[in-house]
């Protein structure tokens, strides 16, 4: 089990090789939380991601014999940046993995880093038996994900630099996937503050580790938009490390990830994905937890789908009530379009869609039922639209 000098010597090792990310507090999340809220940007990383840590001390230590071989990783997102890139900047062949559902865009980007890419497989576990054949044919070194002392201590300098910015912290919280990340962080913590309260967070729809620590059995889903976090089994090395070192595991919902994902953005105007943004909804999802706490979060990554986001930002629109959708009922006579749209402009609000239903309704053939999608202030901004919609003797109501 690694210990705190490995991840000490393995700073060494990355020392000018990867950013030193700020880790400075949030004035704003902690007024909302309740606690004192610190975080750590891993998403200004090269590749947007902490990946590149363990990746980049795991290549600096293979031998001569290995890195003329060249190294093989199996990944469809941050690792395989990591080491695409890291390979390039050392001079070895990288061959990536990837399964053939991975976007575009991130095949596009390792190969831009140099690797070769082989699309191969229908899931990660297909991709996974191809990489590792591949090991064996070729001579390649496989540089896994998390289950690996040097990819764990890589990422648990991390701990290092939020501790020398933030030494008296007093809990951290950390997404957990196949576990390397919490497993170097929570290495460091207990070493340095034994006191110290390190929490996982993984989603309700891959619980793989709070299964294998707590003995649960939530059934795992198929899909998340924290996929960096989508692991459908803990690493052994990690697994050990968690159940020693780590002091609880939380599980979040979808939900808390994309209210977390736009307040990140809103508020800190940064872009984060949704598995970096799991520390920050278990905050919001389980805040008597951290209150009146000094918390450390790791942003740890900001690869995301711009449509994935947009979607993100558009349904928090709408829980917010900031976009609305209304249906109105009135005579369809001339003229009664416009009246509806002079009192919603004159209460302030915007139109987005109109959409007119005469057919598919149970009114009166002389009435006709206008839906509305309007752009409000959030939600007493939309009672009073309405509410000025009943006072011009229309019927109003939104639509949930």
């Amino acid at each position: 089990m690694i210990q705190l000098d490995d991840i000490r010597q393995a700073a060494q090792r990355l020392h000018g090789q990867v950013l030193n990310t700020p880790c400075v507090e949030s004035r704003t999340l902690s007024q909302i939380v309740g606690a004192q809220v610190f975080l750590k940007f891993e998403n200004l990383q090269f590749t947007a991601s902490f990946k590149e840590r363990g990746a980049c001390n795991k290549l600096s230590q293979l031998s001569e014999v290995e890195r003329a071989r060249g190294v093989v990783a199996m990944s469809a997102g941050n690792h395989a940046q990591g080491v695409a890139y890291h390979a390039q900047r050392l001079g070895l062949r990288a061959v990536i993995v990837m399964p053939r559902f991975t976007p575009g865009v991130k095949v596009e980007r390792t190969r831009g880093f140099g690797a070769e890419v082989v699309l191969h497989g229908n899931t990660l576990e297909e991709a996974r038996a191809h990489a590792n054949a591949l090991a064996q044919e070729q001579g390649l070194t496989f540089i896994h994900p998390y289950d690996d002392e040097a990819i764990i201590a890589g990422q648990g300098t991390i701990g290092l630099e939020m501790f020398d910015a933030v030494p008296a912290l007093d809990q951290l919280v950390i997404s957990v996937g196949g576990g390397g990340l919490i497993a170097g962080i929570a290495t460091v913590a207990k070493a340095l503050n034994p006191r110290i309260a390190v929490i996982g967070v993984q989603t309700v729809r891959f619980p793989a580790m709070v299964n294998a620590i707590q003995g649960t059995q939530h059934p795992q889903g198929t899909s998340t938009i924290a996929e960096g976090i989508a692991v459908g089994s803990p690493g052994l090395l990690t697994q050990a490390i968690v159940r020693q070192r780590v002091d609880d595991l939380l599980l979040v919902d979808e939900g808390d990830i994309e209210q977390a994902v736009l307040m990140l953005l809103e508020i800190e105007k940064t872009l984060v994905e949704g598995a970096g943004a799991a520390g920050l909804a278990a905050m919001l999802k389980y805040p008597e937890r951290f209150r009146g706490k000094r918390v450390g979060l790791v942003l740890s990554g900001g690869n995301i789908d711009p449509m994935l986001l947009a979607a993100i930002i558009e349904r928090g629109m709408v829980r917010a009530g900031r976009l609305a959708r209304i249906t109105v009922r009135a005579r369809d006579v001339p003229g009664v379009l416009a009246t509806i749209t002079r009192v919603v402009a004159d209460a302030g609000a915007n139109i987005d869609e109109v959409h007119h239903q005469r057919a598919f309704t149970t009114l009166a053939a002389q009435n006709v039922e206008i839906q509305l999608v309007l752009q409000t202030r959030g939600r007493e901004h939309l009672a009073e639209v309405l509410a000025a919609l009943r006072a011009a003797e229309l019927s109003a109501e939104e639509q949930k």
